[in-house]
């Protein structure tokens, strides 16, 4: 690989190196969450930073298209089509196994989530067993299943806390279309799904940025050098950036790659509940490794000039976040 080549790859994996630090803070705080004043939140530091990652992202989609152009990333990406037939499969008996690990844990969903009765471990357990039934129609029924018990679960946390798991919404909906007319609107509605949620879990640690800073505490997360309170804002920028770019279609097989590495190195800091509560996250990447983007037109597409497609991703990721931190912040 030429040394031009090699410059752009390794700035991308090291400016999603913080993502390292993020577990979901919920599952690990003990302290009560105490929203922080909003004028701590839009320092010169989060604003200059903002501004700077969004026009990072503009410039991005100019790099990946000659990233893409590496005869090994080309090879790889061609091996890794071969497997979309098993996309569905890998969906499917991966959410069975999530659920499994959940149940085990006397949780649903998330670690947070606690089954607190019988007829809750029964309706899981049966939900598993026929979601593992190899039939269209099983599954269809396995993903109603599901979906009550997603209702169930809003109707005790209520709208705002459920939003941080809304990608198994999107789950139930792929699940469901299967073998329908719509079945081809399924992987596009996972990445909204999943890129959606991403972003609103990125908020709650400006948010409530003192759980994140007793977790750092607590549990010896490296800052590389960093204040805690500096590099918290910096991971949830990177978070939220994952999810911008699962939503734009910016986010392509070889930063998947690098996602789902990072998210297993969690796992070192964090231990079995963090396999627990992202077990699924990994699924929903595994799935977009193999798919890449090639079923999904991004709104970035729109535009075929240059200089538009780095004002529209640039200018986007500005509103995104500031709606994100504004509806996060009025409802918190």
């Amino acid at each position: 690989m030429k040394k031009k080549q090699i410059i752009p790859a390794i700035f991308l994996i090291l400016i999603i190196t913080p993502v390292t630090a993020l577990g979901h803070v919920k599952w690990f705080a003990t302290q009560t969450p105490v929203k922080e004043p909003i004028e701590n939140i839009l320092t010169p530091f989060f604003l200059l930073f903002a501004l700077f990652i969004a026009i990072l992202l503009g410039l991005l989609t100019q790099v990946l298209p000659k990233l893409m152009k590496i005869a090994w990333i080309q090879k790889t990406e061609k091996k890794l089509a071969s497997y979309r037939h098993l996309s569905r499969y890998i969906l499917k008996y991966g959410t069975a196994i999530a659920l499994i690990l959940q149940v085990l844990s006397s949780s649903v969903f998330a670690p947070e989530f606690k089954v607190t009765t019988m007829w809750e471990i029964y309706w899981i357990w049966i939900t598993i067993a026929i979601l593992v039934i190899p039939h269209h129609i099983a599954t269809k029924i396995a993903s109603l299943s599901l979906l009550v018990l997603f209702i169930k679960v809003l109707g005790n946390v209520g709208l705002f806390h459920i939003l941080d798991y809304g990608y198994y919404l999107a789950i139930i909906g792929v699940l469901l279309i299967g073998k329908t007319k719509l079945e081809e609107w399924g992987f596009p509605l996972l990445y909204l799904g999943t890129g959606l949620s991403l972003c609103w879990v990125a908020v709650e640690k400006w948010v409530y940025p003192h759980l994140t800073v007793e977790i750092i505490h607590h549990h010896h997360v490296p800052t590389f050098g960093f204040e805690p309170e500096v590099f918290i804002v910096m991971a949830a920028f990177i978070e939220f950036i994952v999810g911008y770019l699962l939503v734009v279609g910016i986010l392509n097989r070889v930063l998947s790659v690098v996602v789902t590495i990072l998210f297993v190195l969690t796992t070192t800091i964090f231990g079995y509940t963090e396999v627990v509560g992202h077990f699924m996250i990994h699924i929903v990447l595994l799935i977009f490794i193999i798919e890449g983007v090639s079923f999904y037109h991004p709104p970035v597409a729109m535009h075929t000039n240059i200089l538009n497609k780095v004002i529209f991703v640039s200018l986007n990721f500005i509103f995104t976040l500031s709606t994100f931190l504004l509806i996060y912040y009025r409802f918190a």
